[in-house]
């Protein structure tokens, strides 16, 4: 079974992951939430018992995906959760981030080599470690090689690419989004009927 670790930060935007986790959980993958700290709190107000501790002790932590939810605590230092970042982006191993994580992203340099997309990107000027800017992309989403990168608003393009990014074709992937892209009626003049 392939397991996908989602890292939830306290204040992590809870709408940003529901529909990656709620896909990847119907092809049979396993979901775990990381964090620093046991518990944390969405913005919409939702409590979380964390799965697994990220420590500086437990650098071993393996997920056929590592999922960063974006939120409002990424502005501040984590060592332990770059540490993790940085091991799995060396080994080419797949990554997701969106919103705030990808700033978190850029503040560590851990966007060099990768073209990418974010919130805004004059939000990283002072960001001494961000040294691609030429690489930035005005898009919702961008996928390239192990990483994709979204801004807060693109959780359906964030969704569609990390799943083409595990495998699913560009078309297999597009038709899981389009339910909820589209609608349950203009998906069915689209696709058929999925219940039927």
């Amino acid at each position: 079974m392939k397991k996908a670790g989602f890292i939830l930060l306290d204040q992590y935007a809870d709408w940003e992951g529901s529909y990656l986790s709620t896909m990847l959980t119907q092809e049979g993958w396993e979901i775990d939430t990381l964090s620093i700290q046991e518990t944390v709190q969405s913005i919409g107000g939702f409590t979380t018992k964390i799965d697994t501790l990220i420590t500086k002790e437990n650098p071993l932590i393996d997920f056929d995906l590592l999922v960063l939810i974006g939120g409002n605590s990424w502005h501040l230092d984590y060592p332990e959760v770059t540490q993790l970042l940085t091991r799995y982006i060396a080994h080419k191993k797949p990554v997701a981030a969106i919103c705030g994580a990808v700033d978190y992203l850029a503040k560590n340099g851990l966007l060099t080599n990768f073209n990418h997309t974010g919130n805004a990107q004059f939000i990283w000027n002072d960001f001494d470690n961000y040294l691609n800017k030429e690489q930035f992309l005005e898009q919702q989403a961008v996928l390239d090689n192990n990483l994709v990168t979204a801004n807060g608003t693109a959780s359906l393009d964030f969704t569609e690419l990390t799943l083409e990014m595990i495998g699913f074709t560009q078309k297999e992937a597009q038709k899981k989004v389009d339910m909820y892209r589209l609608g349950y009626y203009a998906f069915c003049e689209k696709y058929g009927n999925p219940y039927m």
